[in-house]
């Protein structure tokens, strides 16, 4: 982790002042900004749990507030210790603690034996930009409060880092759902995070989601997730990477794309190649149009690379798919609220009537994409290599990247996508 200090700004900031929050020594919103307020919450809270409080957020000093992005603690049994004692001591509920140790029996505790605690709060924010540390916390904090949740990656980017892949439900139908393919569409990647979140615990609660029992769309389906697809650039537009070989590169093609902002408007993945532009999907096609366009060496959008899957970022998800049985695919992008359903003229059995249930429930519009936009993705590759149903979805409205303000309208419109699009499948 970023080693954060006073002046510090970005993602990783936003991180660290959410965890100060949670812990109760930070009662301002985060902002990104590492101001006087926060380093009087980090020194306080280096205080409290025995650190040298210097006001810099060190290896150390993550290392203690990561409990408060994971959302949980591991306890070690004592005598006498009882789940009702924990939930009280770590002010969390019975039935979390139950939900997160399967295979303790809670009347017969042994003594030394490490139990997972989840913390009493909601574990995915909403309210905050996103980075790749933050999303490796959080699937390790699902993952231990829902061990029913299996943790994998499809690979590693550019830069090294993992695309995170989260599998939850039982049944044999296989769906897949992707996010921040774009790197200042990363708004994506809570939605996908918190829909996840969301299931498992009414799933554990034996609730409902999006109007269906969770424990139905347990059985009916497998759903696999991969929230954030380009972290690398993700974490350029958030401001988690700000310095290095990378971000020089990045800013050098930037330059020779004057009109595009920087970094907000990145979508590229850290090498400058699109990634929805990636797939061997009329790619010819998708090149010669960007081309015309003026997109002919790496840039921050539009450029497809110099042939089809030379980025591992896309190779990944290609050969994920390959390697699975999905009977239908969603992509996550913004904005527009729009859902893209067809790939030249092909028109999978059930797309045209799934599309319609999907809108239905989202008030999102089933349209046609735009010629610019209709070659060389993940959808159209998905449906021309299967014909089966693979839809875009652009959510929100507005210029990327969509502020975090839209997170709450955002949500409530796709979490029936989400939901009927396994049922449906």
């Amino acid at each position: 982790m970023t080693v954060l200090r006073i002046g510090s700004t970005g993602s990783e900031v936003e991180a660290l002042q959410l965890a100060l929050k949670r812990a109760g020594f930070l009662s301002s919103a985060p902002d990104g900004i590492f101001g006087p307020k926060t380093f009087g919450a980090l020194t306080a809270f280096q205080r409290a749990n025995g650190i040298r409080a210097d006001g810099v957020a060190g290896p150390v000093t993550w290392k203690t507030a990561e409990n408060f992005l994971t959302g949980y603690v591991t306890h070690t049994a004592a005598k006498g210790d009882t789940y009702y004692k924990l939930a009280e001591k770590y002010n969390t509920t019975v039935r979390a603690i139950k939900t997160a140790n399967p295979s303790v029996d809670p009347l017969n505790i042994a003594i030394g034996s490490k139990l997972i605690v989840p913390l009493g709060f909601d574990l995915v924010p909403t309210d905050i930009s996103y980075s790749y540390m933050l999303v490796e916390q959080l699937v390790r904090g699902l993952t231990a409060r829902y061990p029913f949740v299996a943790r994998g990656s499809i690979g590693r980017t550019v830069m090294g880092k993992e695309q995170f892949l989260l599998t939850i439900g039982s049944g044999n139908k296989q769906v897949f759902y992707n996010g921040a393919f774009h790197a200042n569409e990363w708004i994506t990647t809570p939605v996908l995070m918190k829909f996840i979140e969301e299931y498992a615990y009414q799933y554990s609660v034996g609730g409902a989601i999006g109007g269906v029992r969770a424990s139905d769309l347990y059985s009916e389906a497998s759903i696999s997730i991969v929230p954030m697809v380009n972290p690398d650039a993700v974490d350029l537009v958030t401001g988690a990477l700000k310095s290095g070989t990378y971000y020089a590169r990045a800013k050098g093609y930037a330059d020779n794309y004057p009109d595009v902002p920087f970094p907000s408007g990145w979508k590229a993945n850290i090498a400058g190649v699109d990634l929805n532009l990636q797939f061997p999907a009329m790619w010819e096609k998708a090149k010669e149009m960007k081309f015309a366009d003026g997109w002919t060496t790496p840039a921050p959008r539009e450029f497809v690379g110099t042939a089809p899957l030379t980025q591992p970022e896309a190779v990944n998800v290609y050969n994920y798919t390959l390697s699975n049985d999905f009977s239908l695919i969603l992509a996550y992008h913004t904005q527009g609220s729009i859902i893209y359903w067809k790939f030249a003229d092909y028109e999978p059995p059930r797309s045209r009537e799934i599309g319609d249930i999907l809108s239905s429930v989202s008030g999102y519009p089933l349209e046609l994409t735009p010629p610019q936009q209709s070659y060389a993705g993940y959808k159209d590759w998905f449906i021309q290599n299967y014909n089966l149903p693979g839809y875009t979805v652009e959510c929100g409205a507005g210029v990327n990247p969509l502020p975090v303000s839209q997170f709450d309208q955002i949500y409530s419109a796709n979490v029936g996508i989400l939901v009927m699009a396994a049922i449906e499948a």
